[in-house]
Order: C-alpha cells, then structure tokens, then sequence
C-alpha cells in the first residue's frame, strides 16, 4: 500500500510542481506528517525531492526531474475507459486505481497539454444519473464486476415480483443506464439482462467459460433497449392531431412511440391536421399522454378509448364550471 502511495505522491509531485503537504496530505487520505515521511523515504532512494518552507512555500522536485514509472497496469488501462465516470469507477472498486492512472496519464504529457488536459477537468464534468436519481443498493456489484473481469461463471438468487429465482450466469458485461446498473448475462443460450439491485445473491462457481466472439456489448445493449422500448408498446390507437402541435407528443409519449408516430404520419389535410398511430402500454396510459394536447388533438379509434376521453373531458369541464374563479380557494 505504501509503495502504490510513494509513486502517486511522485506522479503528483512531477505533474503539479510544488504542492504544500496539507494538500498532498488531502489527496493521499493521510496526515501531513505521514506525507513528510514518505518524501523523507523518496529522498533516501534517490529521488530529488525537497521542501521549501515558509509562505509560498512547498514540496517540490528538483528542475528538470522526471521520473520512468508512468507505464499504465492492466487494472489501470481498464480504469481510464472510466475517466469520466468516477462514480462508476467506485462502484466497480477501481476508485484509486483510477485516481492513479489519471496521474500516470498527466506525468507523461508534455506541460502544454498537460496544462490542457488539467483546464477541461476543471471546467466540464459528468453527472449521468438522472434528477432525483436515488442511488440504488448494489451490494453484489463487487462481486459481479471480479468475475466479469476472470470471466467466471456466476450462481446467482435473483428477486421478481413473482418472487425469486436461481441462475447460473456468465456475465458478459454491466451496463450502467443513469445511474442504475444492468448484468448483461448468457444463460444458456440466451443472453439477458438483470437489474444489477435485484441480484440478492452472487457466487463464482469456480468454472471459466468463453465469451462468444461476436459479442459486443454496446450493440446488444442498444438492441436490447430498443426491443423493450418496443415491447412495452402494448396497445395502439388512431389520432388526429393539429400539426402545430405533434411536437407536443413527447410531453406525454415514450420516444419509442413518439418515433412510431411520426412515422405513421400522414400528410395535413386542408386544416392542417394530421393522423398517427399512437401507442402505449395500455390504454390508460395512452389516454393520459394525449391530455397535454388537449383541443389540439382527437382520439379516432378505437371507440371505447374515445369514450373515454369523452368522460375524462366532461368531467374537467363539470369540475371548473362549477364555479367561477372568483369563488375559488387562494393557490
């Protein structure tokens, strides 16, 4: 542990130039003395390091000093592909090897892109989950993530509504969608994907297996989104909607079926409405997506969703005509 710490307080050292010892300590997690004890044993092995006191002053290296161990290992190769992901990069316990190789990266540019590279990470940051996002509890997540490295196989308990399951997974890869992670799993012949929250249970096996060789994770993951997206989209229903107004659809409509809509299109008529299909999970949920269009639309068929519509509408109207807005209660 120490010696991983002396190479990252020398790779700080080479790419910041003079850092005080309360900072280094901040950045390494340890105290300030224990920060003058490592440069004490970095100077004993010959590196150029010293302090500067006083105001201003520091831990530096000597001008013109640089050293070799920027060379990047396998764990922090990987971690770099999650340089903008530090959450994710935590989650899957690649936090401090992530921390590290970042270093690496910046001692072995030269000071102007350096410089740079150091701007943009002050400047741009992602956030990728969601507003209001809550954190999900992935307890088995380490666990996954070690044998998705080795390319083990996995016994796991997994919870459903209809409650719970045990299989035996190879996992192929997680997915992190906002903020939530997905196992992208073959079982059998099958691959499939499982909330990463829901795997009560996670445990090798002690088999390897092979990856298919045509397996690419970003593909399937975009297939797969697309065919749920699709599947979702239960029950459909004829609409006429005034032009000016089926950007609104998206208010009320999941992009899958806002696309199938805008697809089905037809050209505007002398008044300048137009008739889509549209579709959703049920008929419920259809009937509350076209509400935001309010007069600007008209559901055609079938009758029972525009029957509907027709009660829904009726009893808006009962409701504030009730009374007028003077009689209303204060907002």
């Amino acid at each position: 542990m120490r010696a991983s710490r002396l190479v990252q307080l020398l790779l700080l050292l080479q790419t910041r130039g003079r850092v005080s010892a309360p900072e280094l300590a901040a950045e390494l997690e340890v105290s300030v003395r224990t920060v003058y004890r490592d440069v004490e044993a970095l100077s004993a092995a010959g590196v150029p390091v010293y302090s500067e006191p006083g105001r201003g002053g520091g831990i530096r290296l000597v001008d013109g000093y640089r050293t070799r161990l920027t060379g990047l290992t396998s764990e922090e190769a990987d971690a770099v592909l999650l340089a903008g992901l530090p959450d994710a990069a935590a989650d899957l316990g690649l936090g401090t090897v992530l921390a590290t190789a970042q270093l690496k990266v910046l001692a072995a540019l030269p000071p102007e892109l350096r410089g740079r590279a150091t701007r943009i990470a002050e400047r741009v940051h992602i956030d990728a989950p969601g507003w209001f996002h809550r954190p999900e509890d992935t307890p088995t997540l380490a666990t996954i993530a070690d044998a998705l490295w080795h390319d083990r196989r996995l016994d796991v308990r997994y919870g459903r509504k209809d409650g719970e399951v045990r299989r035996l997974l190879d996992p192929l890869g997680l997915v992190s969608k906002a903020g939530t992670w997905y196992l992208v799993a073959r079982q059998g012949a099958d691959i499939r994907s499982y909330r990463v929250s829901r795997i009560l249970e996670a445990a090798p096996t002690g088999e390897f297996f092979g990856r298919p060789d045509d397996f690419d994770l970003a593909t399937h993951w975009a297939a797969a989104q697309h065919e749920f997206a699709r599947s979702m989209l239960r029950v459909r229903a004829r609409c006429r909607i005034d032009v000016k107004h089926v950007r609104l659809l998206r208010l009320g409509f999941e992009p899958a079926a806002v696309a199938e809509a805008l697809a089905s299109m037809s050209e505007p008529d002398a008044a300048g409405w137009v008739v889509v299909t549209l579709a959703a999970e049920s008929y419920p949920v259809l009937a509350h997506g076209i509400l935001p269009l309010g007069e600007h639309a008209e559901i055609l068929d079938p009758p029972e969703l525009r029957a509907q519509l027709a009660r829904t509408a009726a009893a808006m109207a009962e409701r504030y005509g009730r009374r007028s807005s003077s009689d209303a209660p204060p907002i």
